[in-house]
């Protein structure tokens, strides 16, 4: 996402405050309206920061500690972000049509599901074992909810992408697997929530293994040709710009998420259905599943190493990056890619994956680091509150306010 001014605002005569568009670029009004959805990015890397350290296959007590600090934080981010999000678009509604319209900012909303499903897992992984009582409902409450957001982002954002945006194989980026990775998300965080279901709600827990692996099913795919048209981009038209090369990470999310997750449903369904008798229990049919499920996990991870060598490749060939909120996209798809290294060394067991999965998680707990302090800097000196998709919408009140005066002058 770019962090390039929006053009200033023509120089025109204001009856007052209310009226002028530039007295809504000052105070919480330029807080609240050049908040868009790409600041849910930071819930994305937060929670898969505080999941990583949670599950590190080398623990120790101090860094748990620390994970559930970094979860709490993500907790009172998320909610920060949502009531200044709602805010914005009940005070201002022309900017939910303008950023849906808005062929780069619309692709965001796919975040927001998936920074809730990271809070989801930490409440599964963290809150039901320590706390037990009725926590597996609240996580399971919060999954439905994030299941049904992502549901509506992936079939809903590419439609809008195909109908009303006009974009081209020229001008696209990995964004557009925004939308799309949220359901591969909530498909693997079903599986988490249905893993810590007490074992008088298995057919519960068999309703969300089956929903998470339909999830699953309409994201990876989905994901696997959107990858295909952008790998076209990339060997037909040119690298990214600068400004988005954090975006050729971003393959990474539905490599490292849907193989965690395949893997995870497997693991998850040897448990509950000999507890319903879904499957015919002489053939063992959900081992078999597993196993597909672990093989279908270490092919798209393998797969994932090739587009990581090229994000890092492409990194190293450009000498200076500008800072922007796209700099969160290193953090996540890292993130999941690592999660999945290390589920499969607690599957093989494999030490090497262990050792490997270490290495991930420690990275993207550094990246996390500098991208938190340069966010921090840069919010301070405001270049990260622009909206793209704001420049119609001043335009349109600016025009009001100049339509306005000229009647207020005829009188």
């Amino acid at each position: 996402m770019s962090t390039t001014n929006l053009p200033s605002e023509a120089s025109a005569p204001c009856s007052g405050a209310s009226s002028c568009p530039n007295a809504k670029q000052r105070g919480w009004r330029r807080i609240v309206r050049n908040f868009t959805p790409s600041w849910f990015a930071v819930n994305m890397g937060t929670g898969i920061t505080s999941i990583l350290l949670h599950n590190l296959p080398y623990n120790a007590r101090p860094v748990q500690y620390v994970s559930y600090g970094i979860f709490g934080l993500n907790v009172v981010l998320f909610l920060t972000f949502l009531g200044i999000s709602l805010t914005r678009y009940i005070v201002y509604p022309k900017i939910w049509t303008a950023m849906i319209k808005h062929p780069a900012q619309s692709l965001f909303l796919g975040t927001f599901p998936m920074g809730l499903a990271t809070i989801v897992n930490m409440i599964a992984c963290v809150c039901v074992p320590a706390w037990g009582g009725q926590w597996w409902r609240v996580a399971w409450g919060l999954w439905w909810i994030d299941a049904a957001i992502s549901v509506a982002c992936c079939f809903a954002l590419p439609f809008i992408l195909m109908a009303y945006q006009g974009q081209s194989v020229d001008n696209m980026t990995a964004a557009w697997l925004l939308p799309i990775v949220s359901t591969v998300v909530a498909s693997s965080t079903g599986a988490i929530v249905a893993d810590v279901m007490p074992a008088a709600h298995a057919n519960l827990a068999l309703t969300t293994v089956i929903v998470s692996y339909v999830l699953w099913a309409t994201g990876v795919p989905l994901a696997m040709m959107v990858l295909t048209v952008y790998f076209l981009r990339l060997t037909t038209v040119s690298l990214p710009p600068n400004a988005v090369i954090p975006s050729t990470f971003l393959p990474l999310g539905p490599l490292g998420q849907g193989g965690f997750g395949i893997m995870q449903l497997g693991k998850v369904l040897v448990k509950v259905a000999p507890k319903v008798n879904i499957l015919p229990s002489t053939a063992k049919a959900e081992e078999v599943i597993y196993v597909l499920g672990y093989m279908m996990g270490l092919i798209m991870w393998g797969f994932g190493l090739v587009w990581l060598g090229l994000a890092v490749a492409t990194l190293l060939t450009r000498r200076r990056i500008p800072f922007n909120m796209g700099w969160w996209g290193f953090t996540f798809p890292l993130g999941v890619f690592a999660a999945s290294t290390t589920t499969l060394g607690a599957e093989t067991p494999s030490e090497a994956f262990k050792i490997l999965g270490m290495v991930f998680s420690v990275s993207v707990v550094a990246l996390w680091l500098l991208v938190v302090t340069r966010t921090v800097i840069h919010l301070f000196t405001g270049d990260l509150l622009v909206a793209p998709c704001l420049k119609q919408v001043e335009q349109e009140e600016e025009e009001a306010a100049r339509r306005k005066l000229m009647g207020e002058s005829s009188c």
